[in-house]
């Protein structure tokens, strides 16, 4: 049974949120505020974390930079929870490595539909072929990791699947809704620029090997072996 860490401090929504999660079988957990929140999320290392941004004690973006930079949380999907909504915001989101983003007041299906998703794409299991190297990038698809030139590259679970989404159809060109549906998991509720937020910060992430990720005008993206 999966766990769920709650990190919002307006209790009742904390509650009301985890209240819908047990009845759709998840374990749950609450934090009040960013530090016990990061403390709780290193001791119990849940298969999901809901995120609020505004949290007393630490923002949710650095607490959500830490988790992604530690070796132990950086494999955790994290859904943002936020009453911001502007894109500059969820850019700043996806930046810090967030999964995904839900703007409130947002329906509790809706929220639902989303944490189905993002925990079946992190729990879906990795192809036969375990190793694939294309020119100086090697992936790892059973551990789930990447190298360049040798050097680990440390990547979010999103940003792992839509590498592989794009190496696995080596030439082909694939659409940002393809993307969308393929690596989100299912038809997102927001704009096809989450995709292109997310491929910036792969190709930046992957360094040299990044500029085999061919952009193709008014379409969406392919990878090509240099």
């Amino acid at each position: 049974m999966p766990t769920v860490l709650v990190i919002e401090d307006e209790r009742d929504l904390a509650e009301l949120v985890a209240f819908h999660l047990e009845q759709e079988g998840y374990n749950c957990l609450i934090a009040g505020d960013g530090n016990s929140g990061l403390n709780e999320a290193r001791r119990h290392r849940p298969d999901l974390i809901l995120l609020d941004l505004m949290l007393p004690g630490m923002l949710g973006t650095e607490v959500c930079r830490l988790l992604k930079g530690g070796e132990q949380t950086s494999s955790i999907p994290v859904i943002m929870l936020t009453a911001k909504g502007e894109e500059i915001d969820r850019v700043v989101g996806f930046e810090m490595g967030a999964d995904d983003y839900v703007v409130k007041p947002f329906s509790t299906r809706e929220l639902m539909l989303r944490v189905r998703a993002v925990l079946r794409r992190s729990s879906e299991q990795a192809p036969k072929s375990t190793q694939l190297t294309l020119g100086s990038l090697h992936i790892d698809t059973e551990g789930h990791r990447v190298e360049v030139a040798g050097e680990e590259v440390q990547l979010t679970s999103t940003e792992f699947k839509l590498l592989m989404n794009l190496a696995e159809r080596l030439g082909r060109v694939q659409s940002r809704e393809i993307l969308l549906q393929n690596v989100w998991g299912y038809n997102y509720l927001g704009d096809t620029r989450t995709v292109d937020t997310h491929m910036t910060r792969l190709r930046t992430k992957l360094g040299a090997a990044g500029e085999m990720i061919k952009t193709v005008r008014g379409f969406g993206y392919k990878l090509e072996e240099a």
